[in-house]
Parts: structure tokens; C-alpha cells; sequence
């Protein structure tokens, strides 16, 4: 029974610390590697605008706002394989 709870707890900590890193690293390319290569992306467009000019303004933002709804539904979708959903 011990080894069984040990071994859900050490897949949801695996499953929890994967989802961190993956929403981190788009955070990163978000903050900071799209603005870093926003002039070279402004020989696109996307609606009219400069697509690097876009993504520093308003894109990495809308960004950031999904990211934060996709990661509180799949830490929820986590919590409740592992049977911690607090319900």
C-alpha cells in the first residue's frame, strides 16, 4: 500500500514538473526570444502589423494569458489522476 502511494505520488511530482518546464520554456520563447527577433520578424505581418512589433504589444500577452488557463486545466486533469482534487 506504501510503495503504491509513493509511486502515485512520484508520477503526479514527474507529471507536474514536465507541464512547469513545457510552460516555462513557451513563457521563455514568449518574453524573450520572439522581442530579441522582432526586427527580423517585421518583414512579416499578421493583421496589418509588423508580426514582431505584434507579439512584443499584444500577441505574447494573449499568449501568456492562455498559457495560464491551459496550465491550471491540465495541473487540474494531474491532480485528479493522482486523486488529489481536493472534491
Amino acid at each position: 500500500m506504501a510503495d503504491n502511494i509513493n509511486e502515485v505520488r512520484q508520477q503526479h511530482w514527474v507529471k507536474t514538473r514536465n507541464l512547469t518546464f513545457g510552460v516555462l520554456i513557451i513563457w521563455f520563447i514568449f518574453a524573450f526570444v520572439l522581442p530579441w527577433n522582432a526586427a527580423s520578424l517585421n518583414s512579416m505581418t499578421f493583421i496589418g502589423f509588423p508580426l514582431g512589433y505584434y507579439f512584443c504589444v499584444q500577441g505574447s500577452l494573449i499568449v501568456f494569458v492562455a498559457l495560464i488557463f491551459i496550465q491550471n486545466k491540465m495541473q487540474d486533469k494531474i491532480d485528479d489522476e493522482a486523486g488529489l482534487s481536493g472534491e
